[in-house]
């Protein structure tokens, strides 16, 4: 009898790692199957709500991707400033334009989208399924005016093209958000205490002429968010870069790049020396440093030999490492261009000296400094 207990508890040993690995491989592949249907989840959610929220889309796949009604008419929907999105979601539902609210909550949470739905007056159609609703309620495409952010603008430069862009934000007002810590999703990638500067995202917008300045914040750091994809976080990490060492290193190819298609050459070399201790020596991280004046603006250009010794923690001409953050704000180009970076053993780049915009690189400094212009 002995002998027959010691196979069964064996098989019974062996049917409950089965089993247990058979849920675990269920369980990984809901979130999974989620992700490639609706995207990527919000990075804030917890693991449990992540499952939960990714179990009941891909449970409900037809209540997001089918329309209420092909053949019904286009009604004109306004969501107001600080509506909640509970609400937005009832007279959604109320104006036949989603077919379940449940389900399209569980979607805009897993999205991250209930905490960025966009003030404005919307043209919807209940022929448009309620991932098409929720895309257009996210785009910012109610009445408003257009504004544009330039690669490399530091916040106070978007603060000075405020009062001409016809949004009711105020400098100073949106300066004061700007300067506070991130909230919501993108935090997660952000140190405690530090500034929004490097997330305002470089983009042409479409915005409502009335936004508060937390509302105008939002929308600019959400649209950074959704272009950090795990391919562009898994390219930082590749580099040994957290995201937010990634974007102050970005912000400076920026600003030293003055044709796009160099900057991955450019982040390379910065990469390299970063591998080996040596200081960035970027001249943008001095004219951050400087700061602003009547004379020659947010950037100083020339830089002038003394201009390199003032004593700053931006300074990367004394300080072996990135600045303490972001000195603007990155466009796409430059995030990818630290994710992907151009592999090369250089060292040194300067200005080419036909004027191109363009530069030429060296591994040594005797090469560096034999590319000097006459």
């Amino acid at each position: 009898m002995r002998n027959l207990r010691l196979p069964l508890l064996v098989l019974l040993l062996i049917l409950t790692c089965a089993c247990l690995l058979g849920v675990t491989v269920w369980a990984g592949a809901i979130p999974r199957r989620a992700e490639i249907l609706f995207g990527p989840a919000d990075p804030g959610l917890s693991a449990f709500d992540r499952f939960t929220l990714a179990w009941s889309l891909a449970e409900n796949v037809d209540e997001l991707t089918l329309p209420v009604d092909p053949g019904g008419e286009p009604v004109e929907f306004t969501i107001d400033e600080g509506e909640p999105a509970e609400r937005v979601i009832e007279r959604l539902a109320a104006e036949g334009l989603v077919r379940n609210t449940a389900v399209f909550r569980d979607y805009l949470v897993y999205t991250g989208a209930d905490t960025r739905l966009v003030p404005g007056t919307y043209t919807l159609s209940p022929g448009a399924s309620a991932l098409d609703i929720a895309a257009e309620i996210q785009n910012i495409a109610g009445t408003g005016v257009t504004f544009r952010i330039l690669p490399g603008w530091r916040m106070e430069e978007i603060a000075a093209a405020l009062p001409s862009s016809g949004i009711a934000v105020d400098e100073t007002a949106f300066l004061a958000v700007a300067r506070r810590p991130p909230s919501g999703g993108i935090s997660a990638f952000w140190p405690a205490g530090v500034s929004h500067e490097g997330l305002l995202l470089p983009d042409v917008y479409s915005l409502p002429r009335s936004l508060t300045a937390e509302s105008l914040i939002g929308i600019l750091a959400e649209n950074f968010r959704s272009h950090l994809t795990t391919d562009l976080q898994t390219g930082f990490a590749a580099q040994g870069l957290s995201v937010f060492e990634a974007v102050t290193l970005a912000s400076i190819v920026e600003r030293e790049a003055v044709v796009k298609a160099e900057m991955p050459q450019i982040a390379a070399v910065f990469l390299n020396r970063l591998a080996i201790g040596m200081k960035l020596d970027a001249d943008p991280t001095v004219q951050y440093a400087l700061g602003y004046s009547t004379a020659w603006g947010w950037w100083k250009a020339p830089l002038a030999l003394s201009d390199l010794q003032v004593t700053h923690t931006y300074n990367t001409y004394q300080v072996p490492a990135l600045p303490p953050g972001p000195i603007a704000n990155p466009s796409v180009a430059a995030l990818e261009a630290v994710a992907f970076p151009e592999p090369s053993d250089f060292y040194y780049f300067r200005a080419a000296c036909d004027g191109s915009g363009r530069h030429v690189y060296a591994v040594t400094f005797e090469e560096h400094q034999a590319n000097a212009c006459e």
